[in-house]
């Protein structure tokens, strides 16, 4: 094992977890915005908004995420709609996470109590108020070890995204590699570099778990 090459290409590693971070920040953020937007079109009785959550989430989790990216990258510029690497692995995760955030999201929802709904429709408060302030928030208290599983999730997948071309962690482990001529070690550390962003950001997750359950308590 050598790992010596590092004092030359430790700077790779870095600048390609900047992209991953990025990746999955973008990733979360549009995923679940988008998530709990089908998650309440699936929760609505209007069989057409209904038919058409449930149609979108069963297709993307009935495909793998490597034809969704190439669909959007390599597809879409066909009819005339085309984006930057970076921007188009973006769209692909958050299309991909989005599905499963809905399911998540709508099982949280289902999960609280009824009389949570009555009760704030008995004081005056509409569905739409009652949902926001009322179920939404103690449905994320119900999911938010999904959610951080989630999340953990799409840091790995995001070294889908190497596929074309974006300088992620894996596609730069790939090119240490290349330059190299060391097929194992790069991909080591760049396992490690992995483990370090998911450890740190389960850590984050249980520490916002604990912060609930003691205001919870309180």
């Amino acid at each position: 094992m050598d790992f010596s090459f590092m004092s030359e290409y430790y700077q790779f590693y870095i600048e390609g977890a900047k992209i991953t971070v990025t990746l999955a920040f973008f990733t979360v953020i549009v995923g679940f915005i988008f998530g709990l937007l089908l998650a309440l079109l699936k929760l609505s009785k209007n069989k057409l908004l209904n038919f058409i959550a449930t149609a979108y989430i069963e297709f993307i989790r009935g495909t793998p995420l490597l034809v969704q990216l190439y669909i959007v990258f390599y597809g879409l510029p066909h009819l005339g709609i085309s984006f930057p690497g970076l921007t188009a692995g973006i769209i692909a995760l958050s299309v991909n996470s989005a599905a499963y955030t809905a399911e998540i999201i709508r099982a949280g929802i289902q999960a609280v109590d009824k009389g949570q709904m009555e009760a704030a429709r008995s004081i005056g408060m509409g569905k739409t108020m009652s949902m926001r302030y009322i179920i939404i928030p103690q449905a994320v208290k119900n999911i938010l070890p999904a959610l951080g599983n989630e999340f953990i999730t799409i840091i790995k997948e995001s070294s889908i995204a190497s596929i074309i071309g974006i300088n992620e962690l894996m596609f730069n482990a790939d090119t240490i590699r290349g330059n190299t001529y060391k097929p194992f070690e790069p991909l080591i550390v760049v396992a490690v570099v992995y483990f370090i962003l998911t450890f740190s950001l389960s850590k984050l997750m249980g520490y916002f778990e604990r912060r609930m359950s003691t205001d919870d308590r309180g």
